[in-house]
């Protein structure tokens, strides 16, 4: 009988999945994919003066875009850790993460200045084992865009 109420609870309050997606300024939708509660991606680039990849990655905690920590590999301009904010750790390789800055983002989703193919914005994430990309920069170099999590009107 305990079964049967989770299921009729399940389908009379359906379980709403959360989906990253980018959007032009005037609301055009270019790309979006199912971003699930604990999921992690990350917005990466190439530093336009020093040229080695920068990244900010980011958690959906409960539906809350989250900046979940940061990878810098110098302290090229633009770039630093500031007090109080996350954790400075190395990487083992010259550069450095500022882990735990667990920031959500207001609004659950931010604008951007896509950069040219030299610096290459793209999206990086996990799904089903496998490492997956999208370059902002081959879709949308020079526009502001919106990052955003949202909440889709799919049931998943």
């Amino acid at each position: 009988m305990a079964c049967l109420a989770v299921l009729v609870s399940f389908v009379a309050n359906p379980v709403w999945a959360d989906r990253l997606q980018v959007t032009r300024a005037q609301g055009e939708r270019l790309w979006h994919t199912a971003m699930p509660n604990g999921a992690r991606w990350c917005v990466e680039w190439e530093h336009s003066v020093e040229h080695f990849t920068v990244r900010d990655c980011y958690l959906n905690a409960a539906g809350s875009m989250q900046l979940e920590r940061s990878h810098q590999p110098d302290f090229a301009a633009g770039l630093g850790h500031t007090l109080s904010r996350g954790k400075q750790v190395s990487d083992g390789e010259g550069g450095y993460w500022i882990e735990e800055i667990d920031e959500p983002v207001p609004g659950n989703q931010y604008a951007l200045r896509v950069g040219a193919m030299a610096v290459n914005h793209r999206l990086v994430w996990q799904q089903d084992g496998a490492r997956h990309v999208y370059s902002l920069s081959r879709r949308a170099a020079g526009e502001r865009v919106w990052i955003q999590l949202v909440k889709t009107d799919e049931k998943h």
